[in-house]
Formats: structure tokens, C-alpha cells, sequence
């Protein structure tokens, strides 16, 4: 049995999904955090599955999700549907409702957010809601997790039962005549198809091209239709499109003036009104959301973040000597100790030690992002976006970017205009993704300790700038044209859920950790083997001799002008592909010391300028091959991907040189 779960963005949709199924789906305050259709176990309950579908405002197939949303409805036939609704916007959300029911699928309505409704001393009249529908509403509180047990009982009735609802819309006037008479002409059309008669007929009025392709209608049938749109759209001098909407808004208007028995006053509204009047202002937003993330940096790598990595580098430099001596005492023969202690152990406390740093990190984003306040970024960002030819829809990828690039990449599908999602997808990887967090930690733990927090967001600013200016030039040469609209819902303001906080933080830190055991071991492995063995497979003293060291040095001389020319440095760029966090893992390998003395080693090698410099090219070169991979499979072309990554990784050389040659000239 499948059930899908359906609602507008922000109803609490994806909350609801984790209650049902005990998942740990991405929970997000803004739109396109549901991308693919996501599915989980109904809790409890053998047999049933939930399918969470991307949150849309209509089934007029729009945009990306409401057309996934539709297609699974219509071919893949759930045997049951949960509309989500938010009951403190039940006049917006019910347009939603009335084309679901329209379909005739089993239909539960779950009414979210009653908690909120009653705080702000509304009153709904649940059975007479029900009576207007045809189906069961069941009232419920995704975050507090109350009602879901009675929701997830009415959902097993509703499969097995399979009954459809009873919703009778209250149309009357030319529309009641126009959806009559093409119902009763297009009957057996219908039934061929599998659709019901009056829901096809209302589809046909909306001139929706798929469904009248499905019914295969006769050029006579084709004609006698015309002839009643006309009739329709003459009678009420409006379009044909309009006149549907305006019988949904019909029903739903009468539907709330009864149902709605007392319309409180709305505090959250109210509350959220008096701080967007701040925080969304035409000329503080932008410095304030700056100031946001400054505070964020300053808090983890300048307060909490460094003496929580200090302590975990001291932990991990204590494990690894006790290794060393477990090893000896058994004694292992020199090059395995060597692998596992210098490479595989080295390798991955020198990422783990930045555990601590991501931690914090993301505690503190996922605390901003649960307020609400992400939606409002996207708010502020449009208006510049539009700038560069894109709209505030394209700040979500940009915003997961700092994640991490996979996602980021997923999330340009809920971009409905082609042109806005491949110019999207070439500005992703220009935001630091978390797997830059530990490089930028030890570089300017080495060379910026008074000024580390005000570097790492130069660096998180550069790359949005860059990437700015990057799909600037393109929108004047590869990609001309106007962005697409965007309409957005801010969402008001809420005290963050300390579970979904918590959740996320997690999360973050597991893919972290599984990254540090997977891809960083097997790299580093791969550099412990390569800075140890020469092209004759011969144990090296030297690790200048290595294979890896004369492979580098080849390519050393590219990266001379921008001020790294040492082969170690360009060693660490290399493997960085595998995964950004391997940078630090490889220059720990390469020098042969433990994270808490690699600084050391590093302030040896290079002047400040220097590490700035290699800084913004880890920051600004192609991510890694995991990401590549996501981008091919994106645009569906190898040659597209390989060029992308190839003009990034040209930007960051550009401006890696410009900030050194600038810099050199400032010092002379």
C-alpha cells in the first residue's frame, strides 16, 4: 500500500514524514528541501509505505515539483493521499485540496499546526470541514507529535476501505454547465485513460495539454469542447484558466466562512511582522546577514570551535603514540607501522580533529535555519540575483552548497527554467562546502590566529563573489535572457526544535565522520604508499624520491607564480579531488607530524601571503569528484561537466594570481 504525502512548501510536510516513518529526512525553513521523492516505512504498520512528495502550491504543472508531484499521482496511483495543511493559512492551502479531491484518490486531510491555531485563539470547526470535503481530518501537530497515532489508524482505513471522496464542489453558473457537458462528452475517453470523468473535464478547461492527450479525443470532440470554453469564457468575460480558479477560490471561501468560527488574533503574525521589519530591511538586510554568519565564524573557530579542536588534536596525538607503542610492543615490522600509524591513523585524526569545529558549526546554521530566518536570505537575495539574471530561487542550491555541492547540484530540479538551473549549477561550487572548514582551520590557525574568524568569512564571501561575478559574464554571452519568476513563502518565526537541531547537527557530523573512515582513508592510504615507494616499487628514504614526489614536482612549477610551488602543497591539491578534508590529511602524511604540530611545519614553509594564497585556490577550484560526478549526471554530459570544472579551476589560478601579485606589490 502507498501513501503519499502531499502539501504546500512549509506546511511541516517533511516533519510529518519523519513522525510516520521514524526517518531522518531533511528538515528545512526553506523551499526545495524535498527535491526527489523520498520514501520511508509507515511506523507500526507492515506493509504500507509513506512517499514524500515535493512540496507545491497547485497540481498545474508549473514547475519542476509540481510535476513530479503530478506524475506520480496519475501514474503511479497511491492508494491513499495525506494533504498536509497549514491550518493557520487555511484559505491558501485549501486550493491545494480541492484539485487532490478533485482526482478522486482516498483522501486524508492532516490539519498541522493546531497547536499554533490555538495559541492564537482560533477556533475550527474539524467535522464541519470534514463535511465540506468528503474525507477525514484529522488535527495535528507535526513538531509536538500529537494526533499522528489517530493519523496513521485513519490511513490503514482509508487503503483498505479504498472508498473515494464524497467532495462535492459547489460550482453552479456557466462553469457548472461547461464542466457537465464535457464530462458527459468525454465519459468514456475517461474511463479509457483511467481518469475520472469530471476531474478530466476540469483539466480540459484548464487546457492542461497532458491530460488532453491522454483522453485522445475525436476532432469532433476537439470542436464541440471549443465551442463550450467559448460559451464559458463569454459568459463570464475571463479567460478559460481563470474561470476554474475562480470556482476553487469559490468553494474555498465559502468553505472557511463557515468553518472558521473565531478568527484570533494572530501573535506569531504579528511578532514576525515587527522583526522582518529589521531583518528583511532594504538597506540592513544584507549587513545584518553578514553580521549573522561573522558571529557564527566568530563563535566557532574564534571562542568554542578552537579549544574544542585543541582538545580533540591533544586526544588524537595520545591515541596515536599509544598505537605507535602497541605496535612496536607486538612487533609489527616498520612499514606496516608506518601505514597505519603515519598513514592510515595520521591520515584520519588529522580530519577528526576538526570534529569539534564542524559540530559547532552546524549546531549554529541549523539554529538560524529553524527559526525561519533561511527563507528571508532567499527574500534579500532575490532582488540582487536578478541582477545576474536569476531570482531568489536559485539562493537554495547556493545556500546547500555550503553544505556540500551533491545536494546543491539535486536541488537545481526544483529550478522550472532551464536556463536559471544550468547558470545555478555553474555558481554551486563556488560556496565553501564544510569539507573546506578543516583546510581553512589550520591555514589560518597557522598564519591568522588574531584575525582567524574575519578570514573564513573573507573566504565564504569570496567564493559568493566570485561566483557572482562568474555568472555575470555568462549571462552577457552563454546564457542570455531574464530570469524566471520566483514566489516564495516567508514563514513566520519560530523558537528552533531542539530534536531537529540536534538531528541536523548529527547528520553533519556523521557524513563527516563516514567520510574520514571511507574516502580519506583510502587517500590516505593512496599518499602514504605514493610518498614511500618509488617507480621501481622500492622502499624510499627520501620521500622526495617518491612517485608521488616526482609527479608533483612536474606539476609544481604551474602553481610557482601564485606563490605554493612546493611539491607537498600541490601533493595535498591533488588528493584534495578525492575529498577537500584530504588536503590536511596529505599534509599531515607528507611532513610526517600530527595535526597539532602540522601548523608548525606549514608557518616553515610559506609566508602569510603565501597561505592566503593557496587559501582562495583550495577555496575556488573544482570540488571533488563526487560532486563531478553529480554535475555530469545533472547536465547529462561528460564534455559539459569536464568544462565547468576545468573554467572553475582556471578562475581560481586567475584569482589566487591577482591576490598574490597584489599583494607582493603592496609589500614591496
Amino acid at each position: 500500500m502507498n501513501i503519499a504525502l502531499i502539501g504546500n512548501q512549509n506546511c511541516g510536510k517533511t516533519t510529518l514524514f519523519n513522525r510516520l516513518t521514524g526517518s531522518r529526512q531533511k528538515v528545512g525553513n526553506f523551499p526545495g528541501v524535498t527535491v526527489d521523492v523520498a520514501s520511508g516505512p509507515l511506523r507500526g504498520k507492515k506493509g504500507f509505505t509513506i512517499v514524500d512528495l515535493p512540496g507545491v502550491y497547485s497540481l498545474s504543472p508549473y514547475s519542476n515539483e509540481e510535476k513530479v508531484t503530478r506524475d506520480y499521482l496519475f501514474k503511479s496511483r497511491p492508494d491513499c493521499v495525506i494533504n498536509i495543511l497549514d491550518a493557520t493559512n487555511l484559505n491558501r492551502n485549501l486550493y491545494l485540496t480541492m484539485q487532490v479531491l478533485e482526482t478522486q484518490t482516498p483522501t486524508i486531510v492532516a490539519l498541522n499546526m493546531m497547536d499554533d491555531v490555538k495559541a492564537n485563539g482560533m477556533v475550527i470547526d474539524i467535522e464541519k470541514l470534514s463535511e465540506y470535503l468528503g474525507v477525514v481530518v484529522v488535527p495535528i501537530s507535526a513538531a509536538k507529535n500529537q494526533g499522528i497515532e489517530e493519523l496513521i489508524e485513519h490511513c490503514v482505513k482509508v487503503c483498505l476501505a479504498k472508498e473515494k471522496n464524497t467532495f462535492k464542489d459547489r460550482c453552479e453558473g456557466p462553469i457548472h454547465t461547461a464542466i457537465h457537458s464535457i464530462s458527459h462528452l468525454v465519459e468514456t475517453n475517461a474511463a479509457k485513460a483511467g481518469l475520472p470523468a469530471k476531474f478530466s473535464a476540469i483539466r480540459i478547461i484548464e487546457n492542461d495539454a497532458e491530460i488532453i492527450e491522454e483522453l485522445r479525443l475525436a476532432p469532433n470532440q476537439v470542436e464541440i469542447i471549443n465551442h463550450f470554453v467559448e460559451d464559458l469564457e463569454k459568459a463570464l468575460s475571463t479567460d478559460r484558466e481563470s474561470a476554474v480558479v475562480d470556482m476553487r477560490y469559490g468553494n474555498i471561501e465559502v468553505i472557511c466562512a463557515d468553518v472558521i468560527k473565531k478568527y484570533g488574533d494572530n501573535k506569531s503574525q504579528r511578532r514576525t511582522d515587527k522583526i522582518d521589519k529589521i531583518l528583511t530591511h532594504k538597506v540592513f538586510a544584507l549587513p545584518i546577514f553578514i553580521g549573522i554568519m561573522g558571529l557564527i565564524f566568530y563563535i566557532t573557530f574564534g571562542i568554542v570551535g578552537k579549544y574544542a579542536t585543541d582538545g580533540m588534536s591533544i586526544l588524537m596525538d595520545m591515541a596515536g603514540e599509544g598505537l605507535k607503542s602497541l605496535l612496536v610492543s607486538l612487533q609489527v615490522s616498520d612499514w606496516l607501522v608506518g601505514l597505519v600509524v603515519d598513514g592510515i591513523f595520521a591520515g584520519i585524526s588529522s580530519v577528526l580533529s576538526f570534529l569539534p569545529t564542524i559540530i559547532v558549526l552546524f549546531l549554529l546554521l541549523s539554529i538560524v535555519e529553524d527559526t525561519g530566518y533561511m527563507a528571508r536570505v532567499a527574500f534579500i537575495m532575490d532582488k540582487l540575483l536578478r541582477k545576474i539574471g536569476l531570482s531568489g530561487r536559485s539562493i537554495v542550491p547556493m545556500l546547500i552548497g555550503f553544505g556540500c555541492s551533491v545536494p546543491a547540484y539535486m536541488s537545481t530540479r526544483t529550478i522550472s527554467s532551464e536556463r536559471d538551473r544550468k547558470l545555478t549549477l555553474l555558481m554551486v561550487p563556488f560556496m565553501s562546502c564544510n569539507a573546506k572548514v578543516p583546510v581553512y582551520a589550520i591555514i589560518t590557525m597557522t598564519f591568522f590566529q588574531k584575525y582567524q574568524a574575519l578570514v573564513m568569512l573573507f573566504m565564504y564571501v569570496l567564493g559568493i563573489v566570485v561566483g557572482i561575478l562568474y555568472a555575470l559574464i555568462l549571462q552577457k554571452t552563454k546564457f542570455k535572457g531574464s530570469s524566471a519568476p520566483f514566489v516564495m513563502e516567508l514563514p513566520p518565526y519560530r523558537l528552533p526544535s531542539g530534536k531537529t537541531v540536534i538531528m541536523y547537527m548529527w547528520d553533519k557530523a556523521k557524513g563527516f565522520i563516514v567520510k574520514a573512515f571511507t574516502v580519506i582513508l583510502i587517500a590516505s592510504v593512496a599518499v602514504w604508499f605514493l610518498t614511500n615507494v618509488s617507480f621501481t616499487f622500492s622502499m624510499v628514504e627520501d620521500t622526495g624520491d617518491s612517485i608521488l614526489a616526482m609527479i608533483s614536482k612536474w606539476i609544481s612549477p604551474i602553481f610557482a607564480p601564485l606563490g605554493f610551488g612546493d611539491w607537498r602543497l600541490t601533493t595535498s591539491l591533488i588528493a584534495g579531488l578525492s575529498a577537500k578534508e584530504a588536503v590536511v590529511s596529505t599534509l599531515a602524511i607528507l611532513f610526517n607530524v600530527t595535526q597539532a604540530e602540522l601548523p608548525a611545519a606549514l608557518g616553515g614553509l610559506m609566508s602569510p601571503l603565501q597561505a592566503l594564497s593557496f587559501l582562495i585556490f583550495v577555496s575556488l577550484y573544482m570540488p571533488c569528484l563526487a560532486a563531478f560526478a553529480t554535475l555530469r549526471k545533472e547536465v547529462k554530459s561528460t564534455g559539459y561537466a569536464v568544462l565547468a570544472m576545468a573554467l572553475q579551476t582556471f578562475i581560481a589560478y586567475i584569482v589566487a594570481l591577482v591576490i598574490y601579485t597584489f599583494g607582493l606589490l603592496v609589500t614591496l
